[in-house]
């Protein structure tokens, strides 16, 4: 066997898409490791590449050049959408905090109010969390372009929720970026494509080079209908099976690809995921808070998109991380919700002992009882009382009224036409009286 023959055949021996840790690497790291024994680094990386075209998936959607987006399936993809279809769907040991009626709403408007805050932040949005959350709370009028986009994304994720039945059209994701962008943009750029003179790219913001061009505006109609199109198929075209998250993740990567709009294209891609997984069933997404992950890596997050521009379209790479992502927040989501009832099962048992007390608090009041305890003076409002809990104004006075009036566990008092029920400095000698 001569050389040429010999390498050959060591490059097709290590046949495999991935490394011997199973991981699905790009050039830009793969060229730093030690290559298989008898092998360079390029002969590897053109191994890897023999074995992955094998696998490739092809997608009903191009790139600018022209060519069809692709995919592969290696082992580590596998693993995470069994997992995800075990738990995101929320079939199986999904917390008791989000199916108890009592408590679902008090939950999702706190992740509605997350996924808002995350998502701007990681568009320039600077407002603190806390007065974010007291900002949409409270009802309170916006007082800086920050404060803007949290609360419009805040608005978008309820459009979603309200849309998520319905099929995807282009009319649909303007009236979303509408949302998105209301108030924080030129208004002539709000609701509407970017033209040629717009001049949009994606620039590294620590060297300020272009990552990325997007297609040229006059491909954006065409474009955006093809991807409501590839929306609304069904999962099974023919006899070719698309996971419902991977339609869901691919949805998110090419309408930020596309970048059809001048600002706001990462927050409208990011609704659009949550839309399609709410309407494939995967209701726990809700739940969740995907930017919040993303925002604790976001240089990650965008090799994810320039490995799959530089490596044959492959889409592997932005599926394995949105994947880490989502299976991250469904963890940080448990972790929090373990937390939560934890607070109120104790606020809870400081009741137990006492019988003018004890059962005479519902979830919501014993949620503010536990915030209570750790904020003395702090003062809440009906209206905050009511968002929170995504209840009646009329419930959520009553819940409020009960606490001060009867309960002698909250202060009552007036401004102006408001009121305001404060927590006492004494709350736990109250509470044990």
């Amino acid at each position: 066997m001569d050389a040429d023959s010999d390498l050959l055949l060591r490059i097709m021996q290590s046949n495999s898409p991935v490394d011997e840790k199973g991981r699905y690497l790009h050039w830009d790291k793969l060229r730093h490791l030690p290559a298989p024994e008898g092998l360079n680094a390029e002969q590897w990386w053109c191994s890897l590449k023999m074995a992955r075209r094998n696998m490739y998936h092809q997608l009903p959607l191009l790139s600018k050049g022209g060519t069809a987006f692709q995919f592969a399936v290696p082992d580590q993809i596998l693993r995470e959408l069994h997992w995800l279809d075990r738990y995101a769907a929320g079939n199986i040991q999904t917390s008791d905090a989000i199916t108890n009626t009592q408590t679902r709403n008090t939950y999702l408007i706190r992740s509605l109010i997350e996924e808002a805050i995350n998502s701007s932040q990681l568009e320039g949005a600077s407002t603190t969390r806390d007065v974010a959350r007291e900002m949409i709370r409270q009802d309170r009028i916006p007082t800086d372009k920050s404060e803007q986009m949290i609360l419009n994304n805040y608005q978008a994720m309820q459009f979603i929720r309200d849309m998520k039945d319905e099929k995807l059209t282009s009319s649909m994701v303007f009236e979303l970026h509408h949302i998105l962008t209301r108030d924080t943009l030129n208004e002539n750029e709000v609701g509407r494509f970017r033209e040629n003179t717009d001049d949009i790219h994606v620039i590294d913001k620590a060297t300020h080079k272009y990552l990325h061009t997007p297609p040229s505006a006059d491909q954006l109609t065409e474009r955006l209908q093809l991807l409501c199109d590839f929306a609304n198929n069904d999962i099974e075209s023919g006899n070719a099976f698309l996971h419902p998250v991977i339609k869901a993740i691919v949805l998110h990567f090419m309408l930020a690809y596309d970048h059809p709009f001048c600002d706001g294209n990462g927050r409208t891609a990011r609704a659009l995921f949550y839309w399609s997984m709410a309407r494939q069933g995967y209701w726990l997404m809700e739940f969740v808070s995907i930017s919040r992950v993303i925002k604790q890596a976001p240089v990650r997050y965008g090799k994810a998109f320039l490995f799959t521009e530089t490596d044959d379209n492959d889409l592997s790479y932005f599926l394995i991380h949105q994947l880490d992502a989502v299976h991250q927040a469904v963890n940080d989501l448990n972790v929090f919700l373990d937390e939560k009832m934890q607070g109120v099962n104790e606020a809870e048992r400081l009741l137990i002992d006492n019988p003018r007390l004890r059962g005479k608090l519902n979830f919501r009041q014993l949620a503010l009882l536990r915030h209570a305890l750790k904020h003395p003076r702090f003062s809440y409002v009906v209206q905050e009382h009511q968002r929170s809990h995504g209840v009646s104004y009329d419930v959520a006075r009553k819940d409020l009224l009960n606490m001060s009036d009867k309960l002698n566990l909250l202060i009552k008092t007036k401004q102006g036409k408001r009121y305001y029920f404060v927590a006492p400095h004494d709350l736990k000698q109250r509470i044990e009286k």
